[in-house]
C-alpha cells in the first residue's frame, strides 16, 4: 500500500518572498471496515496496518479479545465499479463459534478524529463489555520524573511527522520506559486501535503493566480504547475529557493529562505514579 505520504504544490511565503515548491501531506482515506461481510463503520485513516486498525476497533467495541477470535482478515476485492481492489474495505471474518454482534445495533456510522461514544450509556457498555475488568488491581507504578520522559521519546520516534507535521501518534511503553510499540495516524483513535490491533494479532492482550501515551488530547473514546485492552495508565501531552476522567474513575485507569517533561496532571489512579 504505502500511501502514507503525497505530494502537493504549494506556494510558500517567507518573509514576503513568494516561492512554488513541493510539499509532502499525510494521506487520508477512508476505510470501510466489514464485520463477517456486513459493513460495520468508516473512519478516515492514514493507510498502512490497516488489518490491525480493523481488528484493534473490534476489541475497543468489545467483539474481540484474542487472536482466535479472528479467522481471516482480508481487502475485499470488487470495491469498485470495475471491480479493482481499492485497499479501503477491510473484512474480518469471525472464528467459528464466536459470538456476532447484531450490526443493527453496533456503530454503523462514518466516525472522524473526533468522534467516539458518548453519555451514560456508554459507560454502562464499556463496564459490562470488557474482556480485560482487571485492570484497577493492577500493580504497575512509574516514577513521574520517568513518565515526563516519554513525550519526548515518542516524539523522536515519530518518522512520517517529521516530513509533514500532519500526524498523530500513540505509543505503548513498559513501565521501565522503553517503546514497545508506535503507531502514527491522521486520527488519534486510529493510532490506537493500531497499537491494539498489532497487540491481539501478537497474543499479548491484556497490554497489563503498559503505559499507553497519545498525542493531543484525551477524550472519553481513548480512555474507553485503554480499558478495553486492558492498559493500566494512559497519558496524553493535552488535556482529558470530563467523560474519559469519569471512565478513568469508575475503571481503574490511570489518566495523566498534560504531561509536558517535569509537569502533569494526574486526574485519576494518583497511587501507580511515584512522585
Amino acid at each position: 500500500m504505502g500511501r502514507v505520504t503525497e505530494r502537493r504544490r504549494v506556494v510558500r511565503i517567507r518573509n514576503g518572498a513568494a516561492g512554488v515548491r513541493p510539499d509532502t501531506l499525510v494521506t487520508e482515506e477512508p476505510l470501510e471496515i466489514r464485520l463477517n461481510g456486513r459493513p460495520l463503520a468508516i473512519t478516515m485513516r492514514t493507510p498502512g496496518d490497516d488489518f490491525a486498525l480493523a481488528v484493534g476497533f473490534l476489541v475497543s467495541e468489545g467483539v474481540l479479545g484474542r487472536a482466535e477470535d479472528v479467522q481471516a482478515v482480508t481487502y475485499c476485492e470488487g470495491a469498485t465499479e470495475d471491480g479493482s481492489n481499492t485497499y479501503n474495505v477491510v473484512n474480518v471474518q469471525l472464528a467459528p463459534g464466536v459470538p456476532v454482534p447484531d450490526i443493527t445495533l453496533e456503530r454503523n456510522v462514518y466516525t472522524t478524529s473526533s468522534c467516539g461514544l458518548c453519555g451514560k450509556a456508554s459507560l454502562d457498555a464499556v463496564r459490562t463489555a470488557t474482556r480485560f475488568p482487571g485492570i484497577a488491581a493492577d500493580p504497575v507504578r512509574i516514577p513521574a520524573d520517568l513518565l515526563g520522559r516519554l513525550p519526548d521519546r515518542l516524539r523522536a520516534a515519530q518518522k512520517v511527522f517529521d516530513r509533514t507535521g500532519g500526524l498523530h501518534a500513540a505509543g505503548l511503553f513498559t513501565a521501565e520506559g522503553e517503546l514497545a510499540d508506535l503507531r502514527e495516524d491522521v486520527g488519534r483513535h486510529n493510532a490506537v486501535d493500531k497499537i491494539v490491533g498489532r497487540a491481539l494479532q501478537a497474543g499479548l492482550l491484556p497490554l497489563t503493566g503498559s503505559v499507553l501515551l497519545v498525542s493531543g488530547r484525551a477524550s472519553f473514546e481513548l480512555a474507553q480504547k485503554a480499558v478495553m485492552a486492558g492498559i493500566p495508565i494512559l497519558a496524553a501531552v493535552s488535556a482529558p475529557s470530563s467523560l474519559a476522567v469519569d471512565l478513568a474513575l469508575e475503571s481503574g485507569l490511570t489518566l495523566v493529562g498534560f504531561l509536558r517533561g517535569p509537569n502533569m496532571n494526574i486526574y485519576a489512579g494518583e497511587e501507580r505514579i511515584d512522585h
